[in-house]
């Protein structure tokens, strides 16, 4: 009764991807009939994992002794669960390594486009099973993914702060952060993870697909724990192998922000135009900071001038991930209101005229 029980239901180690790789995709006509095959076969991986999954709820939910407490159901239940999640990715596209491909027409007449980077391969079956497994179907927090995405998220969190150190060396670190944020929140983490499919590979509890926000988090901590068992299963190459994936994952993302901003110059550009002896520029918070979540803060700014005239105007307002950057944006928005600059000036050209 103490021995350790071996997996059971383990399918031999590369099966799945020599088939997904000698697919030959200029035979159509083939290519139809397989897809229709390939559509049974996951019509009764679906059947099949309905009823797992009823077992691996009975076993973790019920109150039942006589249930409860069968460890060897549980396990044997959750193995299989796996295996065929292994099975059924194998066959897809994104599994067996295809990446910026553009694949037949199916039978609907549509193209299946694969635009993201090929997934670094896990190579510990005991990590990649860990992986997909929800600490909800098993008691062995070494078999589920529980620890793997908190190594995983530290892992995310410096290879994306890298990233945007070495593409923006000059902007300030709270702009480092507001990038950093829109790489790895979870959301962006659980998109990836639908994409790549590997939310059809995990063994979760039935309940968590009916509750939006909580299956966005596990399929985020997913993602992190595949990053982390890429790390862990190669000591020799595979941090940098995460770090390329996820780079080349990222790029998208980091491409849509454009030019940032190197260095906070529009405080000094407004100032040389119209400040005098005498003359105040007061940076002013306009409302209190609003919480963005993970201690992140956005800070909400206004310029205002008093001299050559005018007393408080109001010359622009900026927001930022803290106080300079804020200041800085609301003086580059009082300079592209170019009329009232011009104004300023020619108030202030008459009264140094007059002095």
């Amino acid at each position: 009764m103490g021995l350790k029980r071996k997996p059971v239901f383990s399918l031999p180690p590369g099966d799945g991807q020599k088939k997904a790789k000698y697919v030959d995709f200029q035979d159509t006509k083939d290519l139809s009939h397989s897809t229709a095959n390939q559509q049974g076969k996951n019509n009764n991986f679906i059947l099949l994992r309905t009823l797992l999954q009823d077992i691996i709820k009975d076993n973790v939910t019920s109150k039942s002794p006589a249930i409860a407490t069968n460890p060897d159901v549980l396990t044997a239940a959750t193995e299989l669960d796996a295996a065929l999640h292994r099975a059924e990715a194998s066959t897809s596209p994104t599994a067996s390594g295809l990446k910026n491909t553009t694949l037949p027409r199916q039978a609907s007449g549509t193209r299946v486009e694969c635009s993201l980077p090929a997934l670094p391969p896990i190579l510990d079956s005991m990590l990649e099973n860990a992986v997909f497994t929800h600490p909800g179907v098993s008691n062995n927090i070494g078999a589920t993914y529980d620890r793997l995405e908190v190594l995983g998220d530290a892992y995310i969190e410096l290879i994306s702060t890298k990233l945007i150190w070495d593409r923006f060396q000059d902007i300030p670190s709270g702009r480092i952060s507001q990038i950093r944020e829109l790489l790895v929140k979870n959301e962006t983490l659980s998109d990836y993870a639908t994409r790549y499919g590997l939310d059809r590979r995990a063994s979760v509890p039935p309940d968590y697909l009916k509750q939006p926000r909580r299956w966005v988090k596990t399929k985020a901590d997913i993602f992190e724990a595949y990053v982390a068992a890429v790390v862990l299963s190669d000591s020799t190459n595979g941090y940098h192998a995460a770090e390329e994936w996820l780079s080349k994952l990222w790029l998208p993302k980091i491409e849509q922000l454009g030019q940032q901003k190197s260095s906070l110059h529009a405080k000094e550009s407004l100032a040389k135009k119209i400040m005098g002896k005498g003359i105040k520029l007061n940076y002013v918070d306009e409302r209190p900071p609003a919480q963005r979540g993970k201690g992140l803060q956005t800070y909400f700014i206004g310029v205002y001038l008093t001299g050559w005239g005018w007393n408080h105007k109001h010359l622009g307002s900026g927001q930022g991930s803290n106080k300079a950057i804020a200041g800085d944006e609301a003086a580059e928005k009082a300079l592209l209101n170019e009329s009232l600059i011009d104004e300023i000036m020619e108030a202030k050209k008459a009264h140094l005229a007059k002095a």
